[in-house]
């Protein structure tokens, strides 16, 4: 079966350009600039996030059982 939709990873070459024009049509080229801006931030937030949480939990080790 062919998969419908490709894994961003996949996208290469004339695909992101099409990607790119698709984009620039739909938000407008003085938008870009400010919805990258915004992308990046929330990307950021996210990868603070996780590095937190894993933070946390090395923090919160387990006692082993007493017997």
């Amino acid at each position: 079966m062919i998969p419908v939709m490709p894994v961003l990873g996949e996208i290469v070459g004339w695909e992101f350009l099409l990607v790119l024009a698709v984009a620039a049509l739909l938000f407008g080229s003085s938008q870009l600039p400010k919805l990258a801006r915004s992308m990046g931030q929330a990307s950021k937030e996210f990868r603070k996030g996780l590095e937190q949480g894993a933070a946390d939990d090395e923090d919160t080790d387990p006692e082993p059982p007493s017997s």
